[in-house]
């Protein structure tokens, strides 16, 4: 059985052109999974109706649901979707991500894939205070997804932290890799394993004369490299597709995407060192606002949303 059943496609009511909805369709093409077409909306104008009785604001509320209803549902009808079951849903809520959660909540959705807005002069991906609070929040995968389609033999660029012993880490490696093996099949692409270690920390270098430099730079790649062949034999991953280097996550995994003109990054989202800690926060907005490709940002096991609690 394939893995995305259940594709929550999250329409974006400024545009026609609905990337994450194509996408979606693309992915359940090889699933055969079922799409729920989600629209969040809601209307500042409801706010100034106080002075309104319960049953008009009630009233005023369900006609721009309908109104957007009928919109989606005819819009649903333009794009080709053939064989493909595809649901639609419209929820009234002023915080557009806390009803993309819950219903991935309730209802046990696979993947959420959600298109981003491109900067039209600067050409650079744009992500929304939505997509940030998806991406922290949401317990499921989240696919954030720019123009083009995926191209036939394209590259998948999977961030990881193989140096780490944690289990922790381990797990959400192996989780990463796993589905970059997964759409690898699915839409034909190559995998690329990319992991970063830090250089010599400077304060040490200065304060300890005798301290070696170089030589602890190569024993950090080595022991990099290694823990990198070990995970990529247990996937039968070529090693010409690994790459170790020094740096910073946000600028390793940055650029290594644009030298392999990467189709889709995925990487970890949540962790205490290395890879994961550098995914929290700032470091995150670094990374992801800076790749101009789609992004599949993972949970680990065992993650629950602060929306759950």
């Amino acid at each position: 059985m394939e893995k995305y059943q259940q594709i929550l496609a999250i329409i974006d009511p400024t545009t026609e052109d609905q990337k994450a909805l194509k996408r979606a369709i693309e992915l359940a093409t090889q699933t055969k999974a079922r799409i729920t077409a989600f629209l969040s909306i809601y209307d500042f104008s409801y706010e100034m109706t106080t002075m309104l009785s319960s049953d008009e604001r009630e009233a005023m509320r369900q006609s721009l649901i309908n109104d957007r209803t009928q919109w989606l549902n005819e819009l649903l009808k333009t794009i080709p979707h053939d064989g493909i079951a595809i649901d639609s849903n419209v929820i009234w809520h002023n915080r557009p991500f806390e009803p993309i959660i819950a219903e991935v909540m309730t209802n046990g959705y696979d993947i959420v894939i959600k298109g981003t807005h491109q900067h039209d002069k600067l050409k650079s991906v744009i992500f929304t205070p939505t997509d940030w609070h998806i991406l922290r929040k949401c317990p499921c995968p989240v696919l954030l997804v720019k123009e083009h389609s995926w191209p036939m033999n394209g590259n998948i660029v999977a961030a990881l932290n193989v140096g780490s012993d944690e289990l922790e880490h381990q797990s959400l490696n192996t989780k990463i890799t796993e589905e970059a093996v997964n759409l690898s099949k699915l839409i034909k692409a190559n995998i690329h394993l990319v992991n970063s270690f830090p250089g010599t920390p400077v304060n040490i270098a200065i304060e300890i004369p005798e301290f070696n430099a170089s030589e602890y730079n190569e024993s950090m790649f080595n022991h990099h490299v290694e823990a990198m062949q070990n995970h990529a034999e247990k996937f039968s991953i070529n090693k010409d597709h690994t790459h170790v280097e020094e740096g910073l996550p946000e600028d390793i995994i940055v650029r290594l995407s644009e030298e392999l003109d990467a189709e889709l990054v995925i990487l970890g989202t949540i962790g205490r060192t290395g890879f994961s800690a550098a995914l929290i926060g700032n470091t995150a907005e670094h990374v992801i606002d800076n790749l101009n490709c789609d992004v599949l940002a993972l949970k680990p096991n065992g993650y629950i949303s602060p929306l759950a609690k």
